[in-house]
């Protein structure tokens, strides 16, 4: 198998970032306020808590947009309001030709959006569908993979599609990728980015979007209710989180790299392959000469890996995580379930987890 895994930010990329949030957080707020939990309720003339306000200026000045907003519901909202946002009437809808993520499913079942698709694989192929469909006023484009072979670049993608109907409104899915990549969807061209900060260390289920003002505003003013609003604390959680995760993921992802060496030298004679991959965090997919998937990860949770996700990368997952594939890739390939197993290091370093997988190996061994 041949993967084309997103390329990750180096240390000192990420040691650079995060400076630079630190940088921003202090040119909004004042020494005092970054030692306060933040505000509760729906302020006069910004109709939510201030101290959210100013953290969405850091999230906008951070990638560069004209604005940003944060929203209930995580990665999974965020879509939802960005979808909201963009697709109108009777316009049409364009995402790739691969499965799409299992809630993102759910909230275009709920608003009866029936797809197009093109291979974002293939530029021929979007602007092939794009000429076939006039009535395409709004794309759907996940920055990780989809399927294993997936290969395209985001702003490959936005550049075709603009460069054929310039007008269509563009909606990024970043999750996992944020912070990772050196550019989100945004900064690519799209009119909007969406991703979770649960999975940026930051609190459950909150989510956020970056990008052209007025989807924000109307973003903003669907969601006006003080029940709606992220407060204040939960904001300045956010900021918090954001601040830790570049260096975080940084370090996880050299941990990534580091495995795949490891087991590709063939250190562990069970296994046949080894492959960074996003599917849809950035992982490490092993591969194993028998199918003996299910019995090893029913061992490697005793041995203190972590059995699921909890936000995939959130701030409770600081252990290795070592689970089966992806849904996405199941559906592309039902028999990989059987022989692969992925592997997010989290926090833990290489030793950790090759020392999990080793004994969890043997205890299959003792079984036959």
């Amino acid at each position: 198998m041949i993967t084309y895994p997103l390329p990750s930010l180096s240390l000192e990329q990420a040691k650079e970032l995060q400076f630079r949030i630190v940088d921003l957080t202090t040119r909004y707020f004042d020494g005092y306020e970054v030692l306060s939990e933040g505000d509760l309720g729906v302020v006069k003339g910004k109709n939510k808590p201030s101290y959210t306000r100013k953290v969405e200026r850091v999230l906008a000045d951070l990638f560069q947009t004209e604005d940003a907003t944060l929203v209930r519901g995580a990665g999974t909202g965020a879509i939802r309001w960005g979808l909201t946002s963009i697709l109108k009437g009777d316009g049409k809808l364009l995402v790739h030709s691969a499965p799409v993520y299992p809630t993102t499913q759910v909230t275009l079942d709920t608003m009866r959006v029936k797809p197009l698709r093109a291979d974002f694989n293939n530029q021929e192929d979007i602007v092939r569908v794009l000429d076939q469909n006039p009535d395409v006023t709004a794309v759907l484009i996940q920055l990780t993979r989809q399927k294993p072979d997936d290969r395209y670049r985001c702003n490959e993608v936005i550049r075709t599609i603009r460069s054929i109907r310039p007008s269509v409104q563009i909606l990024t899915d970043d999750n996992y990728a944020v912070l990772k990549v050196p550019n989100i969807g945004a900064q690519c061209g799209a009119d909007l980015s969406s991703f979770s900060c649960f999975k940026l260390l930051g609190p459950a289920g909150v989510g956020a979007l970056a990008g052209k003002g007025s989807l924000i505003r109307a973003i903003s003013d669907c969601n006006y209710s003080g029940g709606s609003q992220v407060q204040g604390y939960e904001a300045m959680a956010v900021l918090r989180g954001l601040i830790y995760a570049p260096m975080a993921l940084a370090v996880q992802a050299q941990v990534g790299e580091e495995l795949v060496q490891r087991l590709c030298s063939g250190e562990i004679p069970e296994v046949k392959n080894a492959f960074l991959a996003n599917a849809q965090s950035k992982v490490l997919l092993v591969e194993f000469w028998d199918e003996i998937a299910d019995r090893v990860l029913e061992f490697t949770a005793k041995n203190g890996a972590a059995a699921y996700p909890v936000g995939c990368e959130s701030k409770f997952e600081f252990v290795p995580m070592i689970y089966r594939i992806s849904g996405t890739f199941r559906r592309q390939d039902p028999s990989l379930e059987k022989r692969m197993i992925r592997i997010n290091p989290m926090r833990g370093g290489a030793e950790t987890v090759m020392r999990i997988l080793k004994k969890s190996l043997q205890e299959v061994k003792n079984e036959r």
